[in-house]
């Protein structure tokens, strides 16, 4: 007698008989069975009807024993009332115990078809609550049923108020109803006892069965156990024994610790459960009608007649449904005289309806069946509320009340036995529903209503598992990561959404119409205002379409729509903390700890910062945590609590804790974007805090427990280098980060009863100072990345190994670049003179030994980019290292030392290191610029300071001049001047310096040397060369004016000197021509020098050309006067000269007119030039004006050539 299972699929014929189910037969195919269904053609019109075995215990079917005839039932068969393993569970049916259905058979159902429930099944109830249903307006007998809703599935079942009020007067459970029942419905109501004409017929057909089974009691073998217990048609189900009500709440232990567990009195009993599709309505059906082979087709019902009696409409509606709900497509018919079989007639199914005193109209069903689901589906709304459908005998007023309204009017709200069962189906639904991965999100606003219906129902001190369990469910639907459109577009905006769909507000909305019938109450009278709904005349049933569902059963639940993701979180924060203080009442006791008051905030402990030891402290802290993180890996375990391991209450709370440390990680990355660093560090020490209690209770650690660990970490060395980095905002960073809510405190009490909470202190704290921050920062990094060790999350999340490297070298060189900034400041602090200090050094070594592992860092993660900055910031370092050994020694001493030359090399094998790394400009041209510029600038200084401070004392002169021309030309070839970019002005200005400086040197060296002609030669032509380079690049320099009237001074003195060195007066003469026209040239500087002195002075421009430029910062006005005083000086000696050497004494008598006109020329400019220099008040700005008056008028004129 196995139980056999379809999963809702059709099977062939065999298989169902394999299986002891059935399968849908037509009328003509007894031999090629269909999988399909059948619509059977009835009294003329069609009615749709379809059947599928989802589940059967009956044995493999066999043919009923044709009794002769004149067979006596009144006397008992051999076999009668003995248990036998052949007859299945019709063994067990004893005399009085009748088949009518428990009070819970639809949730036995329900509970075992939980797919089906809520979704695609209309009804589930027992096949005698649909056939008394679509009787009523043929029957004057009393309808009492029990309706539930889950979902747009209504589950019906029977309820006897004879056997209630039988109770109440034992117990008093009741009394509420008795009560209300007496005072508006029966005011003499007292318990019907049955006939003994009853029990007379039940004890005929008891033994009628017996004698089919087996024949006339003989031994002869029997080819098959009748499938199933007695039947209990419509004339015997009325009455008979009573059904096994539990108390209320008297349910066993086994439903409220475990809500999968089916309890005493919610089993399905049924030999056979179908899903059959009647018209457009699916019902799940139970019954257990017994199906025998043997007629025309292989299932016939096997029924037993009074042949005084004929067959009237009720019975015959009552065969017919019967064989639709069962797909039987024949009755056998036993007919009998006072228990004297006479005869057997064989009626098809669709025949029953046309039977002489049967005649009734399947269409006129059919529009019961319609009228009374719509009916129902229109005023039984509210998902967990008990509705009562109560039709009194005799009447013709089908009334319908919400008993859940009633009883909470009562002292004890729990007084309905339904509750619990209603709260454990919504559960089980709403966990099938959850259980399923093809879920769509669309689905989660039903779920999210099933759990918040059945937490309605239940009382929190009796059932703490289904509450913390559905609660962490309700958590559960709300995916923390889910990125802000997917909200918007999957979830439409529903204010209401909080509410259950099924309130208050949206049945008064619903038209009161005639055409409904159920509205109205103004004929009704006044003591009927208790009922929801009203059908004045069970004739409106037959009524096509007279009830419409006007209520949309399963309308879209929507989820609600979070405004952003803290919303979104602290809705699952709340959920989580019911859950918890439903675990934490289930285990707490005496000896726990006490009762901590919510009101009362938890005291945060703080360290003096000289206890903690700085970053010293924080090694130790990490070593001690490294090594709790390697016990757990061990499965160590540590509640105060007392919690056993492997308990609902411990499982459940590690599942609930984990999701609060979820919730508050994803709310403190929200504040970290939106730049609220106290509260971001608020809610990671609460998710750290979670973490920790969670350690202390898991007996197994997960690796994704431990990728969410280093995540968090990695979060909080975020948020602590972000604090170190904002410092300016300190005390509202404080003001954050000590705020706490109610909620995060009763969680916090929660977590306080399992652990200290105190494993990752050393991480959160808000320090005030700098350096303690940066290294709470990297240690954060390097506990996120030891974690990653632990297992193969290296292997398994690349991404996040690569990011916390990344984040490790990034704070590695923030702590570089501090303590490098530090030892800058202790050198600017120092006196010139002095050495070298220690703690200087010992900063040198903390930066040095930063920027090394954060190098490291990015190099195992194959970060060229970073680790050239890092190269670059190490090269820096060492400039640094070499500008702190400048200072020793005197001033007027003061030579280019060894220790110098040393960082500066250092400096530049870093940056070259740097440049290798990146290996083209094309990987990053932004950092390939950068290394690039500061590579030419230490070249640059070191070129400098071996020419200001040349170290004479250990080098000659000429090694010298070669080191600083090798260092300036690699600067050069490293300052790139044709790129265009922001940097190019500066490019552009360091060339030109280059260029200024060598020429410079190259000039030096010509004045002092004496001897050899050759290098002397080569030394004017560089001379020559770099002079007109610099002066080329300082003329595209738009607020260079003083430098390029240096540069052309020096090279009018370097002609002077050469000049000096000449005899002929034609080589002086050729030599003068080009010092003037070098002069001339000078225009382009006394331009830019009376723009920026016209923009000073805010006098107007004159109309002199001048070429276009930015606003200069500023002129130099002491250095451009001392300029001025000098080319003046020299342009007098240079045009007193080219006069006395065009004077007609010093040449030949020929005339030369193009000389005449340059005496005149220059005559006329010396003598305004000493004119204009001997007024000693003239302003700068008119000295220049009369300098480019003058050098105009040398331009323009025959001036020597």
């Amino acid at each position: 007698m196995g139980d056999s299972k379809e999963a809702g699929a059709e099977a062939p014929l065999a298989g169902a008989r394999d299986r002891g189910g059935l399968s849908l037969l037509s009328p003509g195919e007894a031999e090629e069975p269909s999988t399909q269904g059948s619509a059977l053609c009835l009294g003329g019109s069609e009615v749709k009807s379809r059947a599928v075995v989802k589940y059967s215990s009956a044995p493999p079917r066999a043919a009923f024993a044709r009794l002769q005839e004149k067979t006596d039932l009144k006397l008992p068969p051999a076999n009668w009332l003995r248990e036998s393993a052949k007859l299945g569970p019709a063994g067990t049916t004893v005399l009085g115990n009748s088949k009518k259905s428990k009070p819970f058979s639809s949730f036995g159902m329900a509970y075992d078809f939980i797919d089906s429930v809520g979704n695609d099944v209309d009804v589930v109830s027992d096949s005698e609550n649909i056939k008394k249903l679509l009787k009523i307006p043929y029957s004057k007998s009393h309808v009492s049923m029990a309706v539930h809703r889950v979902g747009r599935t209504l589950l019906l079942d029977e309820l006897d108020t004879q056997e209630l009020f039988m109770r109440s007067s034992q117990t008093g459970d009741w009394t509420w109803l008795k009560e209300f029942y007496q005072r508006l419905i029966d005011r003499k109501w007292q318990r019907k006892k049955k006939s003994k004409e009853h029990w007379h017929q039940k004890a005929i057909l008891s033994k009628f069965l017996y004698y089919s089974i087996n024949g006339d009691g003989a031994a002869q073998p029997v080819p098959s156990t009748a499938e199933q217990r007695e039947p209990s048609g419509s004339d015997q189900t009325q009455d008979g024994g009573g059904a096994s009500w539990p108390a209320p709440f008297d349910m066993p232990a086994s439903v409220s610790e475990d809500p999968s567990a089916s309890s005493q009195g919610l089993k399905n009993d049924f030999v056979r459960n179908i899903l059959w599709t009647f018209e457009d309505i699916h019902m799940l059906v139970g019954s257990n009608m017994p199906i025998f082979g043997g007629g025309r087709y292989p299932a016939v019902s096997l029924r037993l007649r009074d042949n005084n009696k004929p067959i009237n409409v009720l019975t015959g509606i009552d065969y017919w449904l019967d064989n639709l709900i069962c797909n039987v497509p024949e009755l056998v018919m036993c007919f009998h005289v006072n228990g004297i079989v006479q005869k057997y007639e064989m009626i098809k199914t669709e025949e029953i309806p046309d039977l002489e005193n049967s005649n009734f109209s399947t269409k006129v069903i059919k529009d019961i069946a319609q009228n009374i689901l719509s009916f129902l589906k229109s005023n039984c709304t509210k998902e967990g509320h008990t509705y009562w459908l109560f039709k009194a005998s005799g009447s013709d007023i089908v009334k319908l009340y919400d008993l859940t309204t009633l009883c909470e009017e009562t002292e004890d709200k729990y007084q309905n036995p339904f509750t619990m069962p209603v709260a454990i189906l919504l559960y089980k639904v709403a966990c099938n529903m959850m259980m399923k991965k093809n879920q769509n999100k669309k689905h989660y606003g039903t779920i999210r209503t099933l759990l918040l219906n059945c937490l309605k129902l239940l009382d929190k001190s009796r059932h703490p598992q289904i509450i913390a369990s559905a609660n962490y469910m309700l958590s559960e639907l709300f995916q923390l990561d889910e990125p802000k459109k997917e909200e918007s577009s999957e979830c439409p905006l529903n204010e209401n959404s909080d509410e259950s769909y099924s309130e208050e507000e949206e049945e008064e909305e619903m038209p009161d119409s005639d055409e409904n019938g159920s509205y109205s109450t103004s004929s009704d009278p006044p003591e009927d205002n208790k009922a929801v709904a009203v059908i004045k005349s069970v004739g409106e049933l037959s009524v096509p379409e007279k009830y419409k569902s006007t209520h949309q059963i399963r309308p879209s639940c929507a989820f609600p729509v979070c405004r952003d993701t803290e919303e979104r979180c602290k809705l699952v924060l709340s959920y989580v903390l019911e859950g918890l203080k439903s675990v934490d009442n289930s285990v707490r006791k005496e000896s726990d700890l006490p009762a901590a008051d919510p009101s009362t905030p938890i005291p945060l402990k703080y360290e003096d910062e000289s206890t903690r030891g700085g970053p010293e402290g924080l090694e130790k802290q990490m070593a001690l945590f490294l090594d709790k993180m390697g016990s757990l890996q061990k499965g160590n375990y540590s509640s105060q609590s007392g919690m056993i391991p492997g308990s609902w209450q411990h499982k459940m709370k590690l599942q609930l804790i984990l999701k609060s440390s979820k919730a508050y990680y994803v709310l403190s990355d929200a504040a970290m974007s939106l730049q609220k660093y106290g509260r971001a560090l608020r809610y990671i020490k609460l998710a750290l805090q979670s973490h920790d209690t969670y350690c202390c209770l898991c007996t197994n650690m997960f690796s994704e427990v431990l990728l969410f660990l280093s995540q968090y970490l990695t979060l909080c060395g975020d948020i602590q280098l972000m604090l170190a980095q904002n410092a300016s905002n300190r005390a509202a960073h404080l003001e954050e980060f000590n705020y706490q809510t109610k909620e995060d405190q009763e969680i916090l009490h929660s977590l306080h009863r399992e652990s200290s909470c105190q494993g990752f202190a050393w991480a959160t704290d808000l320090s005030t100072d700098l350096e303690s921050q940066l290294s709470v920062s990297c240690k954060c990094y390097e506990a996120a990345n030891e974690i990653l060790q632990f297992s193969d999350l290296k292997k398994q999340n690349p991404e996040h190994c690569v990011q916390v490297s990344k984040r490790m070298g990034n704070v590695r060189n923030e702590i570089g670049v501090f303590y490098m900034n530090q030892a800058a400041a202790l050198q600017s602090e120092r006196v010139v003179s002095k050495s070298v200090s220690t703690a200087e050094q010992q900063l040198w070594k903390k930066s040095f030994s930063c920027f090394e592992k954060g190098i490291h860092n990015f190099e195992s993660i194959g970060d060229a980019t970073n680790a050239a900055l890092l190269l670059c910031n190490t090269g820096r370092l060492m400039r640094i290292c070499a500008q702190a050994h400048c200072g020793a020694g005197d001033e007027f001493k003061r030579e280019f030392s060894p220790e110098e030359g040393l960082y500066y090399n250092k400096a530049v094998d870093y940056y070259l290191k740097a440049l290798r790394s990146l290996g083209t400009r094309d990987v990053h041209p932004a950092v390939w610029d950068s290394v690039n510029w500061e590579l030419s600038t230490t070249y640059f200084t070191m070129a400098t300071l071996q020419q200001d401070y040349a170290p004479l004392s250990r080098k000659a002169q000429e090694q010298i001049e070669k080191e600083v021309s090798e260092a300036m030309m690699k600067s050069l070839k490293h300052c790139d001047v044709d790129s265009t970019s922001a940097r190019q002005p500066l490019c552009q200005y360091r060339a030109a310096t280059i260029h200024h400086r060598l020429a410079s040197m190259y000039h030096s060296c010509l004045r002092n040397q004496v001897g050899d002609e050759h290098l002397r030669k080569q030394h004017r032509v560089l001379a020559d060369l770099h002079y007109g380079k610099a002066v080329a690049l300082f003329q595209l320099l738009k607020d260079t004016p003083c430098e390029l009237l240096r540069v052309q001074l020096e090279r009018v003195a370097f002609a002077e000197f050469q000049m000096a060195g000449q005899n002929s007066n034609v080589g002086k003469l050729k030599t003068l021509s080009g010092a003037l026209d070098i002069m001339v040239r000078t225009t382009h500087a006394f331009q830019l020098m009376r723009k920026e002195l016209v923009e000073e002075s805010g006098q107007p421009k004159s109309d002199a050309p001048s070429p276009a430029a930015d606003s200069a910062p500023g002129l130099n006005r002491e250095e451009a006067l001392k300029l001025l005083s000098i080319f003046e000086s020299r342009l007098s000696f240079l045009l007193l000269q080219s006069i006395r050497l065009l004077a007609p004494g010093k040449k030949k008598a020929s005339s030369d007119v193009e000389g005449d006109a340059a005496l005149r020329i220059n005559k006329h400019v010396y003598s305004q030039l000493l004119r204009a220099t001997a007024s000693r008040d003239t302003s700068l700005l008119e000295r220049v004006d009369v300098l480019l008056h003058l050098l105009g008028q040398l331009a323009g004129g025959s001036a020597v050539q």
